[in-house]
């Protein structure tokens, strides 16, 4: 992930972190420490509320799924795949936005992806203009 050198900050963000309010959810679902230590700093940062997962089972499982607007999630984990888990909430009819990250740059799965109903594919390392644009695109359609 490659940040922009210009990249402001919002102070509705850096407030009150730890209660509930009216930001929007965003999950990371990645089984690398590293996205899931950065990748939350950076959304936050553009105002977003931000819970990080290692595995779709422990998304599954944690409860957020129904608070959860939109999903960043990786294509390739161990267990449930990133596209296995876009299937399982389509099963439990879960609205949840999605775009997906892979460090596999491969356009056939790309298109696949976004075929089977993700908003977008981003291609790691992407730039925070890439990211926030996916991410706009997905919760305009939530």
């Amino acid at each position: 992930m490659q940040r922009n050198s210009t990249a402001g900050t919002n102070d509705a963000a850096s407030s009150d972190e730890g209660t509930t309010d009216e930001r929007t959810l965003v999950s990371v679902v990645d089984d690398d420490e590293s996205v899931r230590e950065s990748l939350p700093d950076l959304l936050r940062t553009l105002g977003y509320e931000v819970e990080a997962f290692s595995s779709a089972e422990e998304f599954l499982s944690s409860g957020h799924m129904s608070r959860s607007s939109c999903l960043i999630l990786d294509i390739t984990m161990p267990g449930m795949s990133g596209p296995d888990l876009l299937r399982e909430l389509r099963r439990r009819r879960q609205a949840i936005a999605v775009v997906f990250i892979t460090a596999e740059r491969d356009g056939i799965v790309r298109s696949r992806v976004i075929e089977e109903g993700a908003v977008d594919c981003l291609f790691k390392p992407f730039s925070e203009t890439a990211l926030h644009g996916a991410l706009q695109a997905a919760l305009a359609k939530t």
